[in-house]
């Protein structure tokens, strides 16, 4: 079998994403060949960072690949991954699947008819708290999982006004695709991905828009609100097919402290995860001895989340095998739940997903 460290990959998208994946690579020692971007900056920057070829056209570089990952802004995924599908090549793709529904439905259907596979990247899932949560979860100590509360919320955090990240053209939407993604694969995760028959939502831009948004720091830099058409909160309660539930808090900003909390909340145990520190605690209850309540503190060693999910990757690429995590399908569930939370946003109803 050939070892994951011997796979040819390549990234396409040359931005901050690219640089992130590209260094985690170098640092496990993987066969990263190249990079693509059209922005001349971008190829420039990759050159002189990581000293390996650069292209201006993805065929070039996928004629040296055994497998790419896509990092471009979502409006790009669709034309990017399934290029990369139909050439043979195997895909990770970064969060969300793409901008639109129809679009992710397409990459897919591409996905499906392809002689390699496509991954999403979702790296959370990749957290060892997570993993541990799941764990326990197999091994029956929760019973059955009845329902998800999940937060992603920033106080202050809106990603570069005025780059792409704030182009409903370019991104697809704001806060609830960006980082609202994050949170809905992770509680359908822990839910083991059931089928969604009903979303409610609403999705608010309270702050992106304005002269006086304050913030201490920021991601990119500031343009200032002209361009601002996105959401930077969402609120959302998902229904599935098998009575289960999710309630949803997203924001890039709000008048309220940050949360990162995930609550997982089982018939005979539940856990409180915390996405940004790590910290995890079981919440447990019994009557053996006395009737009594116990929260149980878990201690995970320390885990990079990226890298984790490049080494599942890169070694599902050398076995040969699709991974059963990640899958392209549960990235297109995600992609559905996100839909119907703008329209329930939009219609003012809730969306029926069966």
């Amino acid at each position: 079998m050939t070892h994951p460290n011997d796979v040819a990959v390549g990234i396409v998208g040359l931005g901050g994403i690219g640089s992130h994946h590209a260094t985690k690579l170098v640092e496990r020692g993987a066969n990263l060949v190249g990079g693509m971007d059209i922005d001349a900056d971008a190829r420039e920057r990759f050159h002189e960072e990581f000293d390996l070829p650069v292209h201006a056209d993805e065929a070039a570089l996928y004629d040296d690949c055994d497998a790419v990952l896509v990092t471009t802004p979502n409006r790009f995924h669709e034309e990017y991954a399934t290029a990369a599908l139909a050439t043979g090549l195997d895909v990770l793709l970064e969060k969300p699947l793409a901008h639109t529904l129809e679009s992710a439905e397409r990459i897919a259907a591409a996905a499906r008819d392809a002689d390699g596979f496509c991954t999403v990247g979702f790296n959370n899932r990749f957290a060892e708290p997570v993993r541990v949560i799941k764990h326990h979860q197999d091994e029956g100590r929760f019973g059955e999982t009845a329902h998800v509360e999940a937060n992603y919320v920033r106080r202050r955090g809106v990603p570069g006004r005025g780059s792409w990240f704030t182009s409903a053209d370019v991104a697809g939407g704001g806060a609830l695709i960006d980082i609202g993604v994050h949170a809905v694969d992770l509680a359908l995760h822990f839910l083991d991905h059931p089928e969604v028959v009903e979303v409610t939502g609403e999705t608010r831009s309270e702050f992106g828009g304005r002269d006086d948004y304050a913030y201490v720091d920021m991601w990119g830099d500031d343009a200032g609100p002209e361009g601002f058409d996105v959401d930077d909160s969402a609120s959302a309660f998902v229904r599935t097919e098998d009575g289960s539930t999710v309630s949803l808090e997203v924001a890039w900003a709000t008048n309220r402290p940050p949360t990162n909390e995930f609550v997982v909340r089982g018939t005979e145990a539940g856990a409180t995860f915390d996405r940004g520190s790590g910290d995890l605690t079981i919440h447990e209850a019994g009557v053996g001895g006395g009737h009594h309540l116990s929260d149980a503190t878990v201690e995970t060693r320390e885990a990079d989340s990226h890298a984790a999910e490049q080494a599942a990757f890169l070694e599902a690429v050398a076995a040969g095998e699709a991974p059963q995590i990640n899958t392209v399908e549960e990235g297109l569930r995600v992609q559905r739940v996100i839909d119907a939370i703008y329209r329930s946003s939009e219609t003012g109803a809730a969306v029926r997903l069966d």
